[in-house]
């Protein structure tokens, strides 16, 4: 008489494969899944698909980043205040050392206004990737309890920084003014600047939140790399003063080729060349400006290429986030 065979006891090496699970009817659940036209809830949608349910949630986004922003403050007695104040403590203490200890001012006549200007809009870069990191991975319970497009996490927290940065502007156009820069049409080239500078973040930001989803120690790396970013992107100084400064830049034209095409130097340095008409003016060749054509070109440049790039790449990881 045969008996039924026990796992482990054929030949040598086999393996017993275990039947595909069933219906009542014998048929199997893909099958069954097939025929009613179900699909795997956490599956990626086809790219245009997707693009569409992001754009669907445009109101959503821009809501959640509202709420977020005003909670951003709530237990602060100075609340709303400090969206303001952070950049403006920075932006003096960055003058106390590098202006006045370390005269890095000199050949800048309206310093205080390219100042502040700098690290106004670098700020926007620089807080955008440091709260995208922790998009995903900070709302873990979200994403494994709703199904949405998980691009609409870090596109939420680059539109907080956005509306930070409005208010920013609000008060830099206030500053400048009080440091007598009178307005100009340039200051109408701001708004390029910024759009090409928030796609540019938008690609960075989703960049970042996936590597923040899976590997949770790149936001202990990121303030290292940011602070490091903005050192080289002529935030405090002007890159051009390099060249006499040091002989390491002077004997190779390629660094300072490099350091003018850093998207961190680019959009602070077109929004300075649209800010400051004195800027522009100088003659000073410590100071000198970039060209501004090359610098247009490379804006459009990073901004096309980490935007299309970087939503892709997040994209292509849709159906992993918030396994583990």
């Amino acid at each position: 008489m045969s008996h039924p065979e026990r796992p482990g006891s054929g030949p040598a090496g086999s393996l017993t494969v275990p039947p595909a699970p069933q219906g009542k009817s014998g048929e199997s659940l893909a099958a069954f899944a097939a025929r009613h036209g179900l699909t795997q809830s956490s599956a990626r949608p086809p790219l245009g698909q997707y693009i569409r349910k992001v754009w669907d949630r445009r109101h959503f986004i821009w809501t959640f980043a509202s709420s977020k922003r005003a909670a951003m403050y709530t237990s602060s007695k100075l609340g709303q205040i400090w969206q303001v104040l952070t950049p403006l403590l920075n932006a003096g203490v960055y003058f106390v050392i590098f202006g006045l200890l370390l005269e890095l001012h000199k050949g800048i006549d309206d310093y205080v206004p390219w100042l502040i200007t700098g690290v106004f809009v670098f700020t926007f870069t620089q807080r955008s990737v440091t709260t995208s990191a922790k998009a995903v991975g900070g709302h873990l319970s979200l994403v494994r309890a709703l199904h949405f497009p998980r691009a609409s996490l870090p596109l939420a927290y680059t539109a907080v920084e956005l509306q930070q940065l409005l208010i920013s502007l609000v008060v830099l156009v206030a500053l400048v003014l009080a440091c007598g820069v009178a307005p100009a049409a340039t200051w109408l080239l701001l708004v390029p600047v910024i759009l090409l500078q928030l796609m540019f973040n938008v690609g960075l930001s989703m960049i970042v939140a996936r590597l923040g989803a899976f590997t949770r120690d790149i936001t202990q790396l990121l303030p290292f790399v940011l602070r490091t970013w903005l050192y080289v992107s002529g935030v405090i100084f002007p890159v051009a003063s390099l060249a006499n400064r040091s002989e390491t830049v002077r004997d190779n034209p390629w660094i300072m080729n490099l350091m003018e095409a850093n998207p961190g130097f680019v959009y602070v340095e077109l929004a300075r060349q649209a800010m400051i008409p004195s800027y522009v003016a100088q003659n000073d060749p410590q100071v000198a400006m970039a060209n501004p054509s090359l610098l247009w070109m490379y804006a459009g440049a990073w901004a096309l290429v980490v935007f299309v790039g970087g939503f892709y790449w997040f994209y292509r990881a849709e159906e992993r986030y918030g396994r583990g």
